[in-house]
């Protein structure tokens, strides 16, 4: 089974609208694009995508989606993935149906990189805005998954010139 944690796009604070409807800044637009343009060469032939509701991870999630030439009807957002709590992200992870081999999940940190530093081999300080971990797992079931394999990361500070 393969995960694409996806953390959204850099925001921006100049609006005065709460967290929920924080929309993307210039540089998060343009860094979302760059690293989804990267990504879609290792892009699993098919996907399941999920992302927060918040404005912002449902920008990055259309942008990314639109470069993957994957319907933008086809994201699906689910309220639980609003979210900072690694538990929590976990627990929706783990509710995924296995069914779905490949899962792409659009949210925001803390619950991202707490959870990758938990289920995946290595450590990371921190997932930067439309930073990407791809992980692994040796298993058939979303729901028993553990450590896995971290097989890839795209950060933005990785592609500038």
């Amino acid at each position: 089974m393969k995960l694409i944690l996806i953390r959204h796009a850099k925001s921006s604070w100049n609006t005065p609208v709460q967290d929920f409807d924080r929309p993307l800044s210039k540089k998060g637009i343009n860094d979302a694009h760059n690293v989804s343009d990267r990504l879609v060469q290792n892009l699993p032939k098919t996907s399941i995508i999920w992302t927060s509701p918040a404005k912002r991870a449902r920008e990055t999630a259309l942008i990314f989606a639109q470069n993957f030439l994957i319907p933008l009807e086809s994201v699906i957002q689910k309220s639980g993935l609003y979210t900072f709590e690694a538990a929590e992200l976990e627990k929706i992870i783990k509710s995924c149906e296995n069914s779905h081999s490949n899962l792409i999940l659009f949210g925001h940190n803390d619950a991202i990189t707490k959870f990758v530093n938990k289920f995946g081999d290595l450590s990371i300080e921190n997932v930067p805005t439309s930073g990407v971990v791809e992980i692994d797992f040796d298993n058939d079931s979303w729901n028993q998954i553990s450590k896995g394999k971290i097989v890839q990361t795209i950060f933005p500070r990785d592609l500038q010139v």
